[in-house]
């Protein structure tokens, strides 16, 4: 049983992990070697091994609905793409790729696309998420370039947290900078619209108005200038466009103000400048927040002004810090494998072209950035794309304006998609699917956020017929006739050629370097320690870049920018009177194709829930728990309410998770408007004018299920992962549906069922074996992890089947409540009683007797107010 050294498969982070695959079942530990996490892993990487069951993997090729082998669906694939170039031009076809995508997979459909196919129309969904960055760093930079160091949340004084929900969407990062407030007293400011569990170890919340950001970082860099706190000799000498930068932030010093009066957050600012000012080390942290936003670029920038006019960055502990949302989203940008870059981190100049083109002896190199995504998926809707190959993401779910993106993909005359999942709701729409290989099964390379490269290393065999994405491509790429190009056998000699591109007429030009390692051999591909670019041939990593200048720009000074605050176009209307923001929750993951899969993580939060203030739904008639349609001029979502003061009036949020896979019209991409900044072409997840209205159900339900029953009731449902089978919610507005709904759980075997004025109680036994039961009316009462355990028995006992119907076992019992520590499965009501038993009013002596919080951590801050309502409800 040996221990593999991998990389988690989640966010950019990048945590190494240590897998055992003990007989069929995996076992996951943080690796303690790793600089990333140093041995520590949120509940999602916990839990990875519940991920890899094979009931939702996609087994052989499929072509227009037949399976197929691999020498056929090929050929396939190369002859109708070969055609479709033929009478349609390069331009006609394009792949949608993934910060799911190992490097090596990554830089092979990169070369195929823009160097052999001969068109730029490769995008990847990084582009939903951190273009904005990539953008601003150019800008700024010269090169998209992270200056900065995990090791800098330990050694800053402060820490600004800007649209980042660190303790949910980066927990192991989360608990890092705990441990330094901790250690170190290290000052945090949380800047966000609403207040999230980052807000826990917060010396300050900043509820920043929606889209505020330019005029907050506006405002702080006047204050900054007039404080005397910008270094001349520095801006003198480093940096250019400063006097452009202040003059701009303080044209905008009355819209400002306005802004932080209708906030009423003044107090709140004036002490964030001060802090800043007064503070040498600090580390601004962004993320979502400011990328998927209609100004997202001119946000990035606003941040890096503030730091380039105080020098502070690229020294220990100080510095602007993006963190990226997926494992390996810096490894696309590496190779290119964003519409608007070439290669290596070269565009599309004539030089950088003869470069890449003599490099791949690319007979067809593009000549032109290609379509970016929101770009390509209109092409598609129109007909100017013929054919798209989608890899390793969902775009039928996490595009904005989704609804047209089913409607393009639908009309498209060639969708193929590789994927290791065989149910997505991108797949309904393929002609040909590809088995690909999943976490676990797959070889190479992956960068996370503070651009160290990581090995992922296989430690299970291939899945049935799966393959890597690499050969996939590859072997594509031979039978449309480059076969020399692409005759590759394994990922390092791929990993190879790409860090021999990084050196090639680099010569300290660019600021993506790997050729140190342009001669790894097998063995030393096989033993790659985790470290950090540029690694130049003729020297070692550096761990921070810019701290005595030397940026990439043509004259070696960075470049401040001048911005103004642009309103965002789409104004909320007296019809979209609310303002929508989307994001993550602490358990799931993009769409959910792997995290649904676990029932440790479906646990906490369990179906998609509309975070609304307690004064709005007043407002609006919207009782906590209640149903809810939320509208935009592009789609609705339906959904129960969830009242929180943690909301700001007139402003909500929803998860981004959820697909037609998981839920009832519960599309995130649905309500979002296509609607992009200028600069970056990142969607605007953010501050979408939005509408709620009140839905009244005639009844609700809970089925639980051994099997994944194929059920789409009308009304509200959503689907969750249990230790054994599924548990339904589900709700209607017509009493027929429930009707209905029973009529077709009905089969063979042994049926109990109750029904009265107020309930309905129906169970399916089948062979001793419980297969079914469904409870609808007042669901108060009815124990989930008691019907978990019976779906999981072999034969029901005569004790329990008497008690089926009620909902809970025979005597006394307890349900745990809501999982609130996903590590250790700890749930509220247990929480609850352990405190008002023991009288606690200390976090760790909560954690101590019940375990929660002793894993990875990131239940702290809900821990943590369950132990505060207590003491509250105790003192009245």
């Amino acid at each position: 049983m040996k221990k593999v050294r991998t990389t988690c498969a989640y966010c950019g982070v990048g945590c190494g992990i240590l897998a055992t695959d003990m007989d069929g079942k995996v076992h996951i530990e943080g690796d303690p070697a790793h600089p990333a996490n140093h041995g520590k892993l949120c509940s999602k990487g916990l839990a990875l091994g519940e991920t890899l069951s094979p009931e939702s993997r996609l087994t052989e090729p499929v072509i227009d609905g037949q399976v197929t082998n691999w020498t056929t669906a090929t050929n396939t694939v190369a002859r109708r793409l070969t055609a479709t170039i033929a009478e349609h031009g390069p331009e006609s076809v394009a792949f949608y790729v993934s910060g799911q995508l190992l490097t090596e997979d990554y830089y092979v459909a990169n070369k195929l696309m823009k160097g052999f196919i001969g068109s730029a129309n490769i995008d990847t969904n990084s582009r939903l998420c951190m273009a904005s960055t990539v953008a601003g760093h150019k800008r700024a930079f010269g090169a998209d370039v992270v200056p900065g160091d995990y090791g800098d949340l330990e050694e800053a004084e402060l820490v600004v947290l800007v649209g980042s929900n660190l303790a949910w969407c980066h927990p192991v990062l989360f608990q890092r900078l705990r441990a330094a407030r901790e250690a170190c007293g290290t000052r945090i400011v949380v800047i966000d619209p609403r207040r999230t569990d980052s807000c826990d170890i917060a010396d300050l919340h900043i509820p920043v108005m929606p889209g505020g950001d330019v005029l907050l970082f506006g405002g702080l860099l006047a204050h900054l200038h007039d404080a005397g706190k910008a270094p001349v000799d520095y801006t003198r000498q480093h940096v250019r466009g400063y006097e452009a930068a202040i003059a701009a932030a303080q044209a905008d010093a009355d819209a400002f103000a306005d802004a932080v009066a209708a906030r009423g957050i003044g107090e709140e600012v004036e002490e964030f400048f001060n802090l800043f000012a007064r503070t040498e080390k600090v580390v601004t942290v962004f993320s979502q927040g400011v990328n998927q936003a209609h100004d997202g670029t001119d946000r990035v920038n606003a941040i890096i002004n503030c730091h380039l006019a105080t020098g502070r960055i690229g020294r220990a502990g100080m510095g602007p810090f993006s963190v990226t949302g997926q494992p390996n989203a810096m490894g696309g940008r590496e190779v290119g494998g964003l519409a608007n870059m070439l290669a290596a981190h070269m565009g599309f100049s004539a030089a950088e072209r003869a470069l890449v083109a003599d490099f791949w002896q690319a007979p067809n190199l593009a000549h032109q950035e290609g379509l970016r995504a929101v770009d390509m998926f209109d092409a598609v809707h129109d007909g100017r794309i013929k054919a798209i190959w989608i890899m390793a993401t969902n775009p039928a779910v996490s595009m904005p304006n989704a609804a047209k993106v089913r409607e393009a993909l639908a009309n498209c005359p060639l969708v193929i998609v590789s994927d290791c999942v065989q149910d997505t709701d991108t797949q309904t729409f393929a002609h040909i699917r590809l088995p690909a290989l999943g976490w676990g099964e797959k070889d190479g390379t992956v960068t996370n956020s503070d651009r160290t490269i990581s090995r992922q290393r296989a430690f299970l065999p291939p899945f049935a017929t799966a393959r890597p994405d690499w050969r996939i491509i590859s072997d594509v790429a031979a039978a449309m006739g480059w076969a020399d190009a692409f005759n590759y056998h394994s990922p390092a000699e791929i990993f190879a050629e790409h860090a021999s591109l990084s050196a090639y007429g680099n010569h300290g030009t660019r600021a993506f370097d790997i050729g140190a390692h342009a001669r790894l051999n097998a063995h030393d591909y096989e033993n790659l320690l985790p470290g950090k670019w540029p690694r130049t041939e003729a020297g070692e990593s550096t761990a921070r870049l810019f701290g005595d200048g030397g940026f990439f720009t043509s004259d070696g000074k960075a470049r401040m920018l001048a911005l103004r605050h642009r309103p965002r176009p789409l104004q909320p209307s007296h019809a979209h009177s609310l303002t929508l923001n989307t994001g993550r929750y602490r358990d799931q993951w993009h769409t959910m194709t792997r995290t649904g899969l676990s029932p440790t993580l479906m646990g906490h939060r369990a179906e998609p829930l509309l975070d609304i203030s307690p004064v709005d739904a007043a407002h609006y008639g919207v009782p906590d728990g209640g149903f809810v349609r939320v509208e935009t001029q592009h789609g609705a979502y339906l959904t129960r309410a969830r009242l929180t003061r943690d909301q700001q009036p007139g402003e909500v949020f929803l998860p981004m998770h959820w697909s037609d896979t998981h839920a009832g019209a519960a599309v995130i991409g649905c309500l979002v408007p296509p609607e992009i900044d200028p600069v970056s072409a990142q969607p605007a997840f953010k501050s979408v004018p939005a509408t709620i209205t009140p839905v009244t159900m005639a009844w609700r339900a809970l089925l639980f299920s051994r099997r994944d029953l194929p059920l789409r009731p009308g009304g509200y449902w959503s689907k969750a992962k249990l230790t054994h089978g599924t548990l339904m919610r589900m709700a209607g507005q017509r009493q027929d549906q429930l009707t209905e709904l029973v009529g077709a759980l009905r089969g063979d075997g042994e049926f109990l069922h109750m029904q009265d004025a107020y309930n309905l109680r129906h169970a399916h036994i089948r062979n001793g074996r419980l297969e079914h039961v469904l409870f609808a009316g007042s669901l108060t009462g009815v124990s989930i992890p008691w019907i978990t355990s019976l779906l999981g028995q072999d034969a029901v006992s005569a004790e329990d089947r008497q008690t089926i119907l009620a909902g809970h076992p025979p005597g006394p019992s307890r349900d745990p409540g809501p999982i609130v520590c996903a590590c250790m499965q700890v749930g509220r009501f247990d929480i609850e009683a352990a405190i008002l038993a023991q009288d606690f009013t200390d976090i760790d002596a909560v954690s101590a007797c019940t375990g929660a919080g002793t894993g990875c951590g990131s239940c702290l801050p809900e821990l943590k107010a369950i132990l505060q309502q207590r003491g509250q409800h105790h003192a009245a």
